[in-house]
Order: structure tokens, then sequence, then C-alpha cells
């Protein structure tokens, strides 16, 4: 069924809207999956802060000019759809690469992040990579440890004081006869 040129416009302007603001896309083509795994796909690509779209070669590279992610859409063949994201490229490549590597009917054929073009294997590393939340974790813990170690090393001779003082009062070392006679 052909599709009117208003039609395709409309989907052109749709789709270059969702892709202004994308800095991600991996592209996959899913030409032997069955509607239920694709609606599966859509969900968890949803939850992990990205968009899906199946698309057409040519509407896609018209919607993508002027974008971050224009290059990974040039000369698409095949069936292709395009996942893509503004947020966290890791967590996209993540969720898509896990469910990817469950269902061998859907193919990664590229991808792209701040306008560098990924081969698949650098797809795959991307989705090995820690996620923005994890690196932020690492950076604080790395940037708090040396105040945490300080604070540690000035109780230290206090802490070791208070023990050395307190082990001579038990054993009645300070205060000489007067000590000893009460302890009597």
């Amino acid at each position: 069924m052909a599709i009117s040129k208003a039609k395709k416009a409309e989907k052109v302007k749709l789709l270059a809207r969702e892709l202004e603001a994308s800095t991600t896309a991996i592209i996959g083509t899913f030409s032997k999956l069955t509607v239920a795994k694709d609606y599966e796909l859509r969900k968890v690509i949803r939850e992990a802060g990205g968009k899906y779209r199946v698309v057409k070669n040519k509407l896609a590279a018209i919607s993508g000019k002027g974008t971050k992610v224009e290059n990974a859409l040039k000369g698409l063949k095949g069936v292709n759809s395009v996942a893509f994201t503004a947020g966290d490229p890791v967590a996209l490549a993540k969720v898509f690469a896990k469910w990817a590597g469950d269902n061998a009917e859907f193919q990664f054929k590229l991808g792209i992040v701040d306008g560098k073009l990924l081969s698949v294997q650098e797809v795959k590393s991307l989705a090995t990579m820690p996620g923005r939340e994890e690196i932020y974790s690492k950076l604080l813990f790395l940037i708090n440890a040396p105040a945490q170690r300080l604070a540690t090393v000035l109780n230290a001779a206090g802490r070791d004081l208070a023990v050395v003082l307190g082990q001579g009062v038990e054993k009645g070392r300070f205060g000489g006869e007067a000590a000893q006679a009460v302890s009597s």
C-alpha cells in the first residue's frame, strides 16, 4: 500500500523532531521479528529512556539531515529500525545488546554516538562499559576518599592517646602513691 506524499512529509517531520535532540542512535535489522518480540523490544528501549522506530531508508535519511545522527541514517539498505536517545548512550546500548543477545532474529548494523560512527563490535563494547550513574558514583568516591583518610588520620592520634591514658589509669600508673592507696 502506497503512502501519500502528505503522510510521508508528516512522518519525516515527526522523525526529524525526535532525532533533533538525539545524540545516540543504534541501527539494526529486524526482518524475522514477530510482532510480540517487536513490542517487547520497544518496551525495553523505552524503559532505558530511548525511542525505537521502524524506518523507511529514504525517509530516515531525509529526517536525519542536520542532526547528530545524520551519518548513521545515510545510505541504509534493507529492512531497518533505529533506536535513539538523548540520554545515556551506554544504558541504551546495554539493554539493546542484552535483548539482541537473547533474540538472534535481531542484528546490529551500526551505531553513532555524538557524531562518531560505531561498528557492530564497537556498539557491543559500548554495552560493556559502566553507565553514567556508575561512573558518577566512582568519581564521587575518588573525590571523597582523600578527605575520609585525612579525617581518619587526624582522629587516630586523639583516639590512640585516649586508649593509652585509659590503660595507664586501669593499671594505676598515674597518680603515684595516692592512686595505689585508693586501689588497695
